[in-house]
């Protein structure tokens, strides 16, 4: 499966904030492995596809918002490798369908909507039997591939020239990320999360959590104990998918200096995050820093459909 993909560059950012903190600045750009399937998605996919497929599935079915970065993949995933896909849309339905859904649709996806307090049950053993029988045999994948199958693809995300930086810096949705980062690392690395959801320190049970797990899975990890892992969450302007005119200005300037386009929801956060931690001397001189870009780039034309609505 993975030979469609490119193998993710490493792109250096000559920033005069980061050459006045006297630190190493590069960006891990995993949305430029595939067109539709890319960033950290990617990753928590692959070891459910395998899984699937192992087990003789045909069909996947999934759980996302309308603007889904993994409804998105899922779909162009299912499509490329010949699965049949089911995703579950929180809330009602909206036509005409806003960009991402719109590609899910091109691709394949069988679209189901579950209004907000039917999607709340979405992981429990009654709502997943129901959408067995109405479905028959489907291959459930959490939402945003949140479980131990994402976990593990997301081990092999920092691996090659990637593991020679001694911080790596993440935006935070679920963990699942977070949680396959800090296995990979060793013990004189550290892995820094930026949760792009409000409160966001609740996630650091949710990571415990998924390292004791996976730990005790039997599942292939790279190292016998995960290395130091800290949130950072401060940078959620107002709470997940909220932006604002200091966000957009950053985001726009970043991309039209350096080359990197970020996404709205989750990279955005987290650059400007770094760059103000570097301008408060938070990291040491000398420090290697790289940030992983998880794309989700396809999410910023439904953003920009509603900031104009607004």
């Amino acid at each position: 499966m993975s030979l469609i993909f490119f193998p993710p560059p490493i792109q250096q950012i000559n920033s005069e904030i980061a050459l006045q903190a006297g630190v190493d600045l590069y960006v891990l750009r995993l949305d430029l492995m595939h067109r539709w399937v890319n960033g950290n998605k990617w990753f928590k996919l692959k070891y459910n596809l395998l899984e699937a497929r192992e087990k003789n599935f045909t069909t996947l079915l999934t759980f996302g918002g309308a603007y889904s970065n993994h409804i998105y993949a899922t779909a162009a995933a299912g499509n490329l490798f010949g699965f049949r896909t089911i995703g579950v849309i929180r809330g009602e339905e909206r036509l005409p369908l806003n960009p991402t859904l719109s590609f899910a649709v091109q691709q394949g996806m069988e679209l189901v909507y579950l209004n907000r307090e039917m999607y709340r049950q979405r992981n429990t053993p009654a709502l997943q039997e129901y959408l067995q029988q109405r479905f028959g045999e489907v291959f459930i994948i959490p939402e945003g591939g949140s479980n131990l199958n994402g976990v593990r693809g997301c081990t092999e995300i920092i691996i090659g020239d990637a593991i020679a930086f001694n911080h790596i810096c993440v935006a935070c949705g679920t963990a699942t990320t977070l949680a396959g980062i800090a296995l990979s690392l060793d013990q004189t690395q550290r892995a820094i999360a930026f949760p792009v959801l409000k409160n966001g320190a609740f996630l650091a049970q949710e990571i415990e959590t998924l390292l004791t797990n996976y730990l005790t899975s039997g599942l292939p990890a790279p190292y016998t104990s995960p290395a130091s892992w800290e949130l950072v969450c401060d940078y959620h302007f107002g709470g997940y998918a909220k932006v604002n005119d200091e966000l957009l200005l950053f985001s726009r300037q970043f991309t039209q200096e350096h080359g990197v386009p970020l996404d709205y929801v989750y990279t955005a956060k987290m650059f400007y995050g770094v760059m103000d931690l570097l301008k408060q001397g938070f990291f040491c001189k000398g420090d290697s820093l790289l940030l992983v870009h998880t794309g989700g780039l396809q999410g910023n034309a439904g953003m920009e459909e509603r900031l104009q609505r607004l």
